[in-house]
This record gives structure tokens, C-alpha cells and sequence, in this order.
């Protein structure tokens, strides 16, 4: 397993690192304005037009509790692709792509304050930074995903 390399995307929300696989990604867009949604989830921004079809946004920072920064022109909606599914995830900076070795990730202690476990796929260590690896797919559990 050692020279297993995997492609990620890094972003940042709240001063933090985050990373996805790449191949949960599908495009990164500018922020726009999202349709506020009725009774919805606290985390859950609103919906955009995406390529013709409604597309779910959710706020990363909301959905892990922690302070929300305002939008600005640095902020991203990132578009996850699921098996059926896609949604938008609001985050403050998209950061770089970059290849990583399976080596420099560390599996998640099992105290991980705020975030939990179950969106997380380990710790990647670079440059002198701790970047937590999500995975976006298991950001919103099935529930979540019929709701919105």
C-alpha cells in the first residue's frame, strides 16, 4: 500500500484544512446566492439552478458546528457527486489540487471534536499542516439526503 497515490482537493473553512477525494468532486463554483428552503435543515443553505436542475447547498461550517465566516469573493460552492445524487458544499477557500501519498494519512482519533467520525477518512499531514481528509459522501446520512 505504500506507493498508493490519491488525488484531493483542498479547501478551507474557518482557518481550517479540509481535503476530498477529487473523485467526489465534480466542479468547483463561484458562491451564488442561494433560494432559501422552508423547515429545512440548519445546515442546509438553499438550492441553486445547476446545469438546468435544482441542486441542494450545504454549509460545511454549520454542519460541523462552528462559527460561520461571511461569503466572499474567495468562497466556493464545491459540487459532490454521488451514486444518484449531487449537492453543493459552500466553503471559504478552495486551496489546490495535490497528489498524496497513502502514507502520510493517519486514521482519525477517536476523539474528533465537532466533526463526526463518520465524515471523516483519516488526517493527511503536509507541509507542516494537519488537513482532515472528509468524505463527502457520508457528509449527510440518508435521511439528510431524502429531506432535501
Amino acid at each position: 500500500m505504500d506507493g498508493k497515490e490519491l488525488k484531493i482537493l483542498i479547501f478551507n473553512i474557518n482557518g481550517e484544512y479540509y481535503a476530498a477525494d477529487i473523485m467526489e468532486v465534480e466542479r468547483i463554483l463561484g458562491y451564488e446566492k442561494t433560494t432559501k428552503l422552508p423547515d429545512s435543515p440548519e445546515f442546509v443553505d438553499g438550492l441553486i439552478n445547476y446545469e438546468g436542475k435544482i441542486l441542494p447547498v450545504i454549509s460545511l461550517s454549520r454542519r460541523f458546528n462552528l462559527s460561520e465566516n461571511s461569503i466572499n469573493e474567495d468562497s466556493k460552492i464545491i459540487v459532490s457527486k454521488q451514486k444518484e445524487s449531487k449537492f453543493g458544499i459552500i466553503v471559504d477557500v478552495v486551496s489546490e489540487v495535490k497528489d498524496i501519498n497513502i502514507k502520510d494519512m493517519e486514521e482519525a482519533p477517536d476523539v474528533v471534536g465537532g466533526i463526526s467520525k463518520r465524515y471523516i477518512k483519516g488526517l493527511i499531514k503536509i507541509d507542516g499542516k494537519i488537513i482532515i481528509f472528509l468524505r463527502l459522501s457520508n457528509i449527510l446520512s440518508e435521511e439528510e439526503k431524502i429531506l432535501i
